[in-house]
């Protein structure tokens, strides 16, 4: 019995990472359809979203069962809960690609992105994926110091999206106003999936050192939803 949950426990990680690895493969297919105005791309990462919802829904209903069936303490306690909220981010990840797929989808054949902007969002989304990509790491291997640099990394993420915010503003007609609205909101969706990265390494620190969430870096706050 005991040993069927250790297994449980050791196949919440995997399942962690396999989630990841999807929500990768949604952030790299919805940039690529949102630059590239490939519709059909786009449609494929609308009809995937919901097939990450499901495996965060099975995955919580694992957890829930186990903190029934365990009644878990201290370190087992602290994955389970930790897990709850990585899966929470993660599908939330997940969406966030599925609106920018629904962004390239809705202005295609006009696209939604100006020409001036490509390196800025390609360079957004590069960044968001290494910090996804690191923090599959940092779930998989709970490496602490690496958890710190996806937090120091999602600066950058943050100073893009001011950049462009900031070309915005001064444009003035050069730009209309949905093509205002979609970069603004498109810049939200990729600082936000950063954002998400840095709240799954803080949960990977408090998994390993039981401390606050907020204490990894030294400050900061919970990511909000959008």
């Amino acid at each position: 019995m005991r040993e069927a949950y250790q297994s449980d426990l050791r196949h919440l990680v995997d399942d962690l990472l396999d989630m990841a690895s999807l929500v990768s493969s949604a952030l790299e297919d919805a940039t690529t359809a949102l630059l590239e105005g490939d519709l059909g791309l786009a449609e494929r990462v609308i009809a995937a979203d919901p097939h990450i919802d499901q495996r965060q829904y099975d995955l919580d209903t694992k957890i829930v069962e186990l903190l029934a069936r365990q009644n878990p303490v201290a370190g087992d306690l602290r994955l389970l809960v930790s897990s709850l909220r990585m899966s929470s981010s993660l599908e939330r990840m997940g969406d966030l690609c599925g609106h920018i797929a629904l962004t390239a989808r809705r202005t295609h054949p006009e696209p939604a992105v100006p020409e001036q902007h490509h390196a800025q969002i390609r360079e957004m989304a590069r960044l968001a994926g290494e910090a996804l990509a690191n923090a599959s790491t940092v779930i998989a291997e709970r490496d602490l110091a690496l958890a710190a640099r996806v937090e120091e990394e999602d600066e950058k993420i943050d100073a893009l999206l001011q950049e462009v915010a900031r070309e915005l503003a001064k444009g003035g007609e050069a730009y209309t106003n949905a093509q205002i609205a979609d970069m603004t909101l498109l810049i939200r969706f990729y600082e936000r999936i950063g954002d998400h990265a840095v709240s799954l390494v803080r949960r990977i620190g408090f998994l390993v050192t039981g401390d606050s969430i907020d204490t990894l870096s030294g400050g900061g706050t919970e990511v909000s939803e959008i």
